[in-house]
């Protein structure tokens, strides 16, 4: 055998192997589509309550900044909510503001806009200082404290789906799965099993990677740990799910690896790693499908915002309906193999 036979040899693989092919060609364009979306919609236009400002200052923020007039009690309620940035009143002649926080990015992007209102107020004149205030986190929050709670989701989603799905295909490769469906046990048996199995590793690699980030890598931490241990748990749980349901459809692990451009690197891109408010709403509800953009909200909420449970009960019990989806989709995938 020489070199063009084994050239040959590979090329009539590839050619067999319509998804290698596929995915060669999609998946890069795939991800390079993704974060031309992503990465070119844009400047941050920050979202502003005023209350009681002059109109003369209100009239230049509005050329900076997307401006809205409430009362007091309307700005907290909108603060406390997200649906703001930021919270801009007049006090003792100056302005008062009160950032939302959790978002460095949108905090600087309103920090920009007062500066530049406060410049063409007094173009000639000694600038007044603002006092700033942080409903969430402080002024000590980082890009990478932003971003940390999405990383923990990231990685534990990631590891886990690949973990699970490649250790399910061994199963089926080696025979182990075969002979469980040649006994008597149920398909929903068999699969709780192998989940069961499973889980108990994904609760000690979510406790670990947890513990690590916030006590070693000191990412900033509001909230109860308790919260995170169980969102980052749901959040494995899910991913493990998925990656047996998915490997159901993989002969091998080279193609349940094919897999992760699809599943997993859009989950990136709109799970709040990066700042999605430019993009049209349509854009931005592909996250909705998304179990990542649950998990990540969810660890924001807790860690940055330090959020008691029902502030993400939803994201709680969204994250549990993936799982049991998964689960029940798993129990149907096994007809491949055996009907019951």
């Amino acid at each position: 055998m020489n070199s063009i036979s084994i050239i040959v040899r590979i090329l009539r693989q590839f050619r067999r192997d319509k998804r290698s092919l596929a995915l060669m060609f999609a998946a890069p364009l795939l991800v390079l589509t993704l974060m031309w979306l992503v990465l070119d919609s844009g400047d941050y236009v920050p979202e502003i309550a005023a209350v009681d400002l002059p109109d003369r200052f209100v009239e230049i923020l509005e050329n900076e900044a997307e401006v809205m007039s409430l009362d007091r009690h309307e700005a907290e309620d909108a603060l406390k909510n997200q649906e703001i940035d930021a919270v801009l009143e007049w006090e003792e002649n100056k302005p008062a503001l009160t950032l939302e926080g959790s978002d460095p990015t949108a905090s600087g992007a309103v920090n920009m806009a007062l500066q530049q209102t406060l410049n063409q107020m007094n173009p000639q004149q000694e600038q007044m200082e603002p006092e700033i205030h942080y409903y969430h986190g402080s002024e000590e929050i980082k890009l990478f404290d932003n971003i940390g709670p999405v990383l923990i989701g990231f990685f534990i989603f990631f590891f886990v789906f690949i973990v699970g799905g490649v250790s399910f295909i061994r199963e089926r490769t080696q025979g182990t799965l075969e002979r469980s469906l040649a006994t008597p046990l149920k398909r929903w048996e068999i699969v709780i099993g192998y989940l069961g199995g499973f889980g108990l590793f994904t609760i000690i690699q979510s406790i670990i990677i947890a513990a690590y980030s916030i006590y070693a890598l000191d990412v900033f931490m509001a909230g109860n740990f308790l919260y995170v241990l169980l969102v980052t748990f749901l959040l494995a749980l899910s991913a493990l799910s998925l990656g047996t349901l998915l490997s159901a459809f993989a002969k091998n692990e080279f193609q349940m690896i094919q897999f992760i451009p699809l599943v997993i690197v859009p989950q990136v891109f709109f799970s709040g790693m990066f700042n999605l408010e430019t993009l049209d709403p349509w854009l931005r509800a592909i996250g909705n499908i998304m179990p990542l953009t649950y998990g990540a909200e969810a660890l924001r909420d807790i860690m940055i915002r330090g959020s008691a449970f029902g502030s993400f009960a939803v994201e709680v019990f969204v994250l549990f309906g993936f799982t049991l989806l998964f689960t029940l989709l798993n129990i149907v995938a096994l007809k491949r193999h055996r009907k019951l």
